[in-house]
């Protein structure tokens, strides 16, 4: 993906800004650096872009547990702020930018200045490149006093506690705002999935969705007819037993992981009890038999139900075979299934207790 050509701009330059990337900062400065041009603001104070940095990055690190490498310092200050603030994951990103810009917490107003010790001024670093007997403090007074004088065209002029966007960009950030996040976005998502190989539809996992999809069609369309077929069924996780009525259809990896809703996924759960799971893992050793077990026979229920065939192309992306055999293999299930479980333990995720 490029950004948009201009013949006045050194585009180059911005592009370049993610040449050589370590960590997350730098999309999420600009980000934050387009959105506040967005609203028709040139002078930008640095707190307010540091907190936006931390809203934008909110949900992909409490709710999706993406891990942004070991020593990335805004998934640690969205950790940390998370348990000083004593916020809620989902809290909406206005309300949260607007809690950081207004902070009178000294630890969360200590962790978003840190990022002034680097960000504002390395993000330039395309106009002022560092020469070979500079020092890192000297390319930074020098990237400060260059920038004041918007020399080499560059994007902003520092100061200590604000930015000042240089007015030859203003234009072009504001007409093209939404492509040049999507390339912040699609930059940042090849940087995440290659520190999270395994941890499918990462792009996914950028932006909190306004809203969920629906599982209703999952549940018209064939659990609702597989009850009308067996009249009850038993939660696997807490053996009550379940009518058509009082059910919720549940991920049993959870969606913050998997984002998706594919039929293999989802089984009927105590509506209570799907409350407490919440986004926690299922132990393979204790549920994943019960859950093969109701999927199996769910399966063989509608696998000749002709409203059911759409559906069931779900299971064809861990059993390609199945059109063909109707072979329901216990093993590829639960081989298909572990890596799953255990990638999301090891990038955050809780385990069902006991």
């Amino acid at each position: 993906m490029q950004l948009p050509h201009s013949k006045e701009l050194p585009i180059g330059k911005l592009a370049g800004s993610f040449g050589s990337t370590s960590a997350t900062y730098k999309f999420y400065w600009l980000l934050a650096v387009i959105e506040l041009v967005e609203e028709r603001n040139n002078k930008i104070l640095k707190r307010d872009l540091f907190a936006s940095m931390i809203a934008n990055a909110w949900y992909t690190v409490n709710y999706f547990h993406v891990s942004f490498g070991k020593q990335d310092l805004i998934q640690k200050a969205v950790e940390d702020i998370l348990k000083i603030e004593n916020l809620t994951v989902d809290i909406k990103k206005e309300k949260l930018t607007q809690k950081l810009q207004d902070t009178k917490n000294k630890a969360t107003a200590t962790i978003l200045s840190h990022f002034n010790k680097n960000v504002p001024h390395w993000f330039l670093s395309p106009w002022f490149p560092k020469s070979k007997i500079e020092t890192h403090t000297a390319q930074k007074k020098r990237i400060y006093e260059s920038s004041q004088k918007l020399e080499n065209d560059c994007l902003y002029a520092l100061y200590e506690d604000y930015i000042i966007i240089n007015p030859i960009w203003t234009g072009y950030l504001q007409t093209n705002a939404k492509i040049i996040k999507d390339f912040c976005y699609w930059n940042l998502s090849l940087f995440l999935q290659s520190r999270n190989p395994n941890v499918p539809a990462i792009p996914n996992k950028l932006i909190r969705p306004i809203l969920r999809s629906s599982l209703s069609r999952q549940r018209s369309q064939y659990w609702d007819i597989v009850f009308a077929e067996l009249g009850t069924i038993d939660c696997i996780f807490t053996n009550t037993r379940l009518g058509k009525d009082n059910f919720v259809l549940d991920h049993f990896v959870p969606h913050a992981f998997v984002s998706h809703n594919l039929l293999w996924n989802l089984i009927p759960i105590e509506k209570h009890f799907n409350t407490i799971k919440s986004d926690r893992l299922p132990l393979l050793e204790k549920h994943f038999d019960k859950f093969f077990a109701l999927q199996k026979t769910a399966y063989e229920i509608m696998r000749h139900n002709p409203k059911s065939q759409k559906l069931l192309e779900d299971y064809l992306t861990i059993f390609p075979e199945l059109e063909n055999t109707g072979d329901f293999r216990y093993d590829k299930f639960k081989e298909s299934l572990q890596p799953l479980i255990s990638i999301a333990g090891n990038n955050g995720f809780s385990y069902l207790i006991g």
